[in-house]
């Protein structure tokens, strides 16, 4: 469309059919305020700065709240803070073979689906890859071999797995540590007799269960 025709005026045949008042207060107050609101354009006169004035149309992002820049990321504790809060630590109370049974028959749940019903059918081979991605919180492990004579024999339900340790609580109710390295473990799931050798097993549950083996021989756990 052209802009001569955009800013013609109505023609006075035309003011009457559409109802426009035109009205002379209006326009001077008009004039008077753009003149007012552009009083640093002196060198120019209105017309001029109102027809070739740049107008420059963008995105202006918005600031970020200084706050919410400083505001740091909440922190989790420390290895060292959580030793000293004992966050891990059994109390004597609970240290008690009996209440870890209901663990144990979770366990056996879930390591049957594991390993698809354990069937007297299923390769040990199929079962043993399974286990070594398996968590053992709440399997009884026995100790059958071990650098520390003392420990052979040490039967009870794996209550927590560390990276180094096995805790377990034996039908004594007696806490006992057992250090993975050098020891070599015993699990018994539904007639399957399987050995976890400790110094191959140096990893937390978690990172156990990502991890990729590799199949040589016979299956170290």
């Amino acid at each position: 469309m052209d802009e001569a025709l955009v800013r013609a005026t109505i023609p006075h045949d035309l003011v009457k059919v559409l109802g426009v008042k035109i009205n002379s207060k209006v326009e001077a107050f008009t004039q008077a305020f753009l003149k007012n609101s552009l009083q640093h354009h002196t060198r120019h006169d209105l017309k001029t700065v109102l027809s070739y004035k740049a107008v420059i149309l963008g995105y202006t992002r918005p600031k970020k709240d200084k706050l919410k820049r400083n505001r740091k990321k909440a922190k989790g504790l420390s290895a060292q803070q959580k030793r000293t809060m004992k966050i891990f630590q059994i109390k004597p109370e609970h240290q008690r073979y009996k209440l870890f049974l209901p663990l144990h028959e979770l366990w056996r749940q879930y390591i049957t689906d594991l390993c698809s019903g354990l069937k007297p059918t299923s390769s040990p081979q199929f079962v043993q890859q399974k286990l070594l991605k398996a968590d053992f919180h709440g399997a009884i492990i026995t100790v059958v071999r071990s650098k520390c004579p003392s420990y052979v024999g040490t039967t009870g339900i794996l209550v927590q797995e560390f990276k180094h340790v096995f805790k377990i609580i034996t039908k004594e109710d007696k806490l006992k540590v057992i250090p993975k390295r050098n020891s070599v473990f015993a699990v018994e799931i539904n007639g399957f007799i399987s050995h976890i050798y400790g110094s191959k097993f140096e990893q937390r549950a978690s990172e156990r269960s990502a991890k990729k083996f590799k199949v040589r021989g016979t299956i170290d756990l």
